[in-house]
């Protein structure tokens, strides 16, 4: 057969069954910047490609970090000390910090900056055999400074060897000029803002935030209304602080995902199940804030409600570097399973940003893989720190 690389001596996690398809002795091929053939190395295909040798290390697809707030200006280590000093979340976003002051840091940045500052935290991904990362915007809250926030995000995927995939989040606060006044700016969002970042092909999807300190279901409901207008899927900032039926919100537009859902019901969590949303898990958000409330993982798995696993990388409320780090607080706080952990980071993770052709080791799938230097799997889940990613591959070329 044809291919142009080959990978063998591997042990490969394939996350194509709920028990992560592991294959043991196996081998990859690709072709054209996908994967041609996968399975066990005694029954490879003769060939002539070139050949690397991966000396037993365990091969997964390449991880999908499927929600970050990761281009932003400035940060917020002066809020992290006062959360330590008894000031809570909502608090500090009432008196005009919180995603206020990451606003005006990025507002007043240039794309260029954005773009330097944003990379460092990439990188941090990368290391550890991310391949797809998901960046919003949100910090702007004003036309301009929302379509630079997407702008710098896709610049990103010209200065590394990874994918991009992009959402506004227009709708992540009320900024001062509409204070008093959010349907106001929702109908802003949904009329200015979200036409022209559709029109200029800078988002991929449209998320909003859905919660008490930012917009009801039915300035939501606006936002998301528009996005089906422009062709765009939806994800949903839902039930963080309360339950204010976010789940079901999302599932009754079909959304991507719901993501946070410390609160969601049960109901709502079902109803997602139905529409195929996934829950999209933030365990750094979680530990930040001390939030003792965790989602219903057990109304998820009785529901059959798929569930990744992000960083929610942020400025405020979780300034994480780490996916690893998350796997194995998604298993401490959240009781995930090892299996259920990794699927959240590479084949849920995928099905939460509308994508099909990554997330599993298949034929006819991207050639996204990272390489671990572990006995099993379960130990990117196990250790705290550390980092034993070996390389990555991005499309069939070594990243």
């Amino acid at each position: 057969m044809s291919f142009d690389r080959v990978w063998t001596n591997a042990n490969l996690a394939t996350m194509r069954d709920d028990a992560l398809g592991l294959v043991e002795d196996g081998a990859i091929a690709a072709k054209d910047g996908r994967i041609a053939w996968v399975g066990p190395r005694a029954a490879l295909p003769a060939h002539s490609a070139p050949v690397t040798d991966c000396r037993g290390a365990w091969i997964l697809p390449g991880l999908i970090d499927c929600h970050t707030h990761m281009v932003f200006g400035g940060n917020r280590s002066g809020e992290f000390e006062a959360r330590l000093a008894g000031a809570s979340y909502e608090e500090i976003a009432r008196s005009g910090g919180g995603i206020l002051s990451t606003m005006r840091a990025t507002r007043a940045a240039s794309e260029e900056a954005l773009v330097a500052a944003a990379l460092p935290r990439l990188d941090a991904l990368l290391r550890e055999g991310v391949t797809t990362v998901e960046i919003k915007s949100g910090y702007g809250l004003e036309l301009g400074a929302e379509l630079k926030q997407l702008r710098a995000a896709r610049a990103l995927e010209g200065e590394r060897a990874v994918g991009i995939v992009t959402s506004l989040l227009a709708a992540h606060a009320v900024p001062p000029e509409y204070a008093g006044r959010p349907g106001e700016y929702a109908r802003h969002v949904a009329e200015e803002i979200l036409p022209r970042a559709a029109s200029e092909g800078l988002a991929d999807a449209v998320d909003a935030f859905c919660e008490t300190i930012a917009f009801t279901a039915e300035e939501t409901t606006l936002v998301f209304e528009a996005a089906k207008r422009c062709g765009l899927p939806v994800k949903l900032h839902a039930d963080q602080l309360t339950d204010g039926g976010g789940a079901a919100l999302a599932a009754r537009f079909g959304a991507l995902s719901a993501d946070h859902m410390e609160r969601s019901n049960a109901a709502g969590i079902a109803a997602m199940a139905a529409t195929g949303t996934v829950a999209v898990l933030l365990p750094g958000a979680t530990l930040t804030l001390r939030e003792t409330h965790f989602p219903d993982i057990a109304a998820m798995r009785a529901t059959g409600c798929r569930m990744a696993v992000s960083t929610d990388m942020n400025p405020g409320s979780s300034p994480a570097l780490s996916l690893l780090l998350m796997l194995n607080l998604a298993c401490t706080l959240f009781r995930l399973t090892v299996p259920e952990a990794l699927l959240g980071v590479t084949r849920h993770a995928a099905a939460a940003l509308g994508l099909k052709d990554r997330g599993m080791l298949a034929e006819g799938l991207r050639c996204d893989l990272a390489f671990y230097a572990v006995e099993r799997p379960a130990e990117l889940c196990y250790w705290l720190g550390g980092n034993p990613c070996t390389g990555r591959v991005v499309a069939g070329e070594a990243a």
